[in-house]
């Protein structure tokens, strides 16, 4: 199933408090629970003014369902194509 990296534009994310973050992921998933398991939520990255999600879905419009559904943006859906890590430089 394609992975996904989801850029969310939200000013002040790196300032949200420990509630506001538990809200935010109890919100996420509330929503990922209706969609059923063809959606999976990975992890997500916080900075300043961004959150990058990584999820797991059949395609890009499951990811934007869940996002539109729980009220979160979604400025950016990208697919990963492929990973790489230290261990690509090694032969």
């Amino acid at each position: 199933m394609p992975k996904y990296v989801i850029e969310r534009e939200i000013p002040g994310a790196g300032k949200l408090s420990p509630a506001d973050l538990h809200g935010i992921a109890q919100t996420s998933c509330g929503v990922l629970d209706k969609l059923g398991p063809s959606i999976q939520w990975l992890e997500s990255y916080v900075t300043d003014d961004k959150i990058y999600c990584v999820y797991i879905a059949p395609d890009a419009a499951m990811v934007r369902k869940h996002a539109e559904m729980g009220g979160f943006p979604a400025n950016r859906v990208s697919e990963v194509r492929t990973m790489i890590d230290p261990t690509t430089a090694e032969r």
